[in-house]
C-alpha cells in the first residue's frame, strides 16, 4: 500500500467519494491508474527525501 494525497476528487471502487487534497492508502496498481488519470501527482521535485540533498525542504514536513 502506499499512501497519497488526491489532486482531484475521485471515487474509489467501492463507491467512497475523496476529495482533492485527500491522503488515502492505494495499492500499486490503483496508484498507477490514478496518476495516469492526473488525479495524483508524480513526483514532487521540491521535496527534499530523507537527507535533503541541498534541496528546499519547506515542502517535506519531516526531520532530516
Amino acid at each position: 500500500m502506499v499512501y497519497v494525497r488526491l489532486e482531484k476528487e475521485w471515487t474509489d471502487g467501492d463507491g467512497v467519494g475523496h476529495s482533492s487534497g485527500d491522503m488515502i492508502d492505494v495499492d500499486a496498481a490503483t496508484l498507477a491508474k490514478l496518476q495516469a488519470a492526473g488525479i495524483v501527482g508524480g513526483e514532487n521535485p521540491d521535496w527534499p527525501g530523507a537527507t535533503g540533498g541541498g534541496r528546499d525542504t519547506t515542502n517535506w514536513p519531516g526531520a532530516t
